[in-house]
């Protein structure tokens, strides 16, 4: 692997949806650098320390969300001189989101009073009073037709359907929720699924036209649900709950068909390989694996679990936030554990390669860690005094950036051997 020089940054920084471009905020300029060569190609100025970057979905345009001022502003790639303003004044901007046509921004203003769709086409704009929540409760379909926003008046939760083409209301129905946390389409546009907050285990399946389908509470008298992630394939659903067990339902009957628990102790299945971080490899004793729960506190900003699926939806990972220093990589296809990453200190980010069934996982120190069906391996990044505490994938899965607290790279990784052979071969 190849690690480029390190970069300022002072905020967040993304690769665009065509892969081409990586932005990163610096104070109040937003810096577009090339991929490949990393040289800047766009350099801008905003009014104000930026707090969030966002790429349009065709990469033409990115917003940068000023919320200090209650301000957004928006720049254009090809048209350097071309520049948008959107300023909410007293009601204040607590997030900001492009619309899946590229040519809408909506906005959310504070204390959840209302959501706003701005267009860069006619400069008109379209309110929707009483949004759930500012950054969550919004999810589009992967055509882009359709939104999903959920809203609450009168002490009850609703979620609107809105066409992405005139921003029209075309339905609005009731969910059974005490306290809506968030919903989400299903990849393939067929279901929502709607979660409650974590004092009420309550995950609701609904079909866009208001039908609940399924209502899925495993337990009672509890904290309830984490984290929801729906398969790229749309056929499981896994649901992450405070009692430490991944459970994943099915799309056919909705019903769950599997149960992963995250003991402390490992003793099966005979399949799993259990990866441990040790200084002296030499003097490796495995005779004894055990987990325990010593550095829990140390999860950084109290982040909910980690869940995330492979892109061909054959694996999923988890953290258990008892077990911080831990990934559990459980294989969908036999329904069993098929390995188990044990770090040294607390695991900050793991991310799947987008193409290949590859996770990348940092600690916090001066490695990367990834795994694959084939194993596992740790690299040494050559840098000074540079530290991973998060991570990203390009979109093509050809680099990664990495981030230290004031300073980033960029780590430019091969093509899985395996995978590129089985590709040669169809050819």
């Amino acid at each position: 692997m190849e690690f480029s020089d390190t970069y300022k940054h002072t905020g967040p920084c993304c690769f665009s949806p065509d892969a081409r471009y990586l932005a990163i905020a610096v104070d109040y300029r937003l810096v577009i650098r090339d991929v490949v060569t990393l040289k800047v190609v766009q350099l801008y100025s905003c009014m104000d320390k930026i707090s969030n970057i966002e790429w349009a979905l065709d990469s033409e345009y990115i917003l940068c969300g000023l919320y200090k001022r209650a301000m957004v502003q928006a720049w254009s790639l090809s048209q350097p001189e071309w520049t948008c303003k959107i300023d909410e004044g007293p009601a204040g901007i607590a997030h900001a989101r492009w619309s899946p046509d590229s040519r809408h921004i909506i906005t959310t203003s504070d204390f959840q009073l209302r959501l706003t769709v701005w267009s860069l086409v006619n400069t008109a704009c379209i309110h929707i009073q009483w949004p759930k929540h500012a950054s969550k409760g919004v999810s589009f379909t992967q055509d882009g037709k359709f939104a999903a926003i959920a809203t609450r008046r009168d002490c009850k939760d609703y979620v609107n359907l809105l066409s992405c083409h005139t921003w029209e209301v075309m339905g609005t129905f009731t969910v059974d929720t005490i306290d809506l946390a968030d919903l989400e389409w299903s990849p393939n546009d067929s279901a929502i699924v709607v979660w409650d907050s974590p004092l009420e285990y309550k995950v609701l399946i609904y079909s866009p036209d208001g039908r609940c389908l399924f209502k899925y509470q495993a337990y009672d008298s509890w904290l309830g649900v984490k984290t929801v992630a729906w398969s790229p394939c749309s056929q499981f659903l896994a649901v992450g709950s405070y009692d430490q067990t991944l459970r994943t339902l099915n799309h056919l009957t909705w019903k769950p068909f599997a149960e992963f628990v995250h003991v402390s102790t490992v003793r099966g299945p005979a399949s799993a390989v259990v990866f441990k971080e040790v200084e002296e490899p030499w003097h490796l004793d495995v005779s004894g694996l055990h987990l325990n729960d010593d550095s829990a506190h140390d999860i950084q900003d109290g982040k909910p679990g980690l869940l995330a699926w492979s892109r061909d939806s054959q694996y999923l990972f988890t953290r258990n936030d008892n077990m911080p220093t831990a990934l559990w990589i459980w294989d969908i296809c036999r329904l069993e554990l098929a390995a188990l990453l044990i770090q040294k200190e607390p695991i900050r980010a793991a991310a799947w390669d987008p193409v290949y069934p590859r996770v990348a996982l940092c600690t916090g120190s001066s490695h990367l860690y990834m795994w694959t069906p084939s194993g596992a391996c740790c690299v040494n990044i050559p840098l000074p005094q540079f530290v991973v505490s998060d991570l990203k994938w390009n979109p093509d899965g050809t680099s990664m950036l990495l981030k230290d607290r004031e300073s980033f790279c960029c780590t430019f990784v091969p093509m899985l051997p395996e995978f590129n052979d089985d590709e040669t071969n169809e050819e």
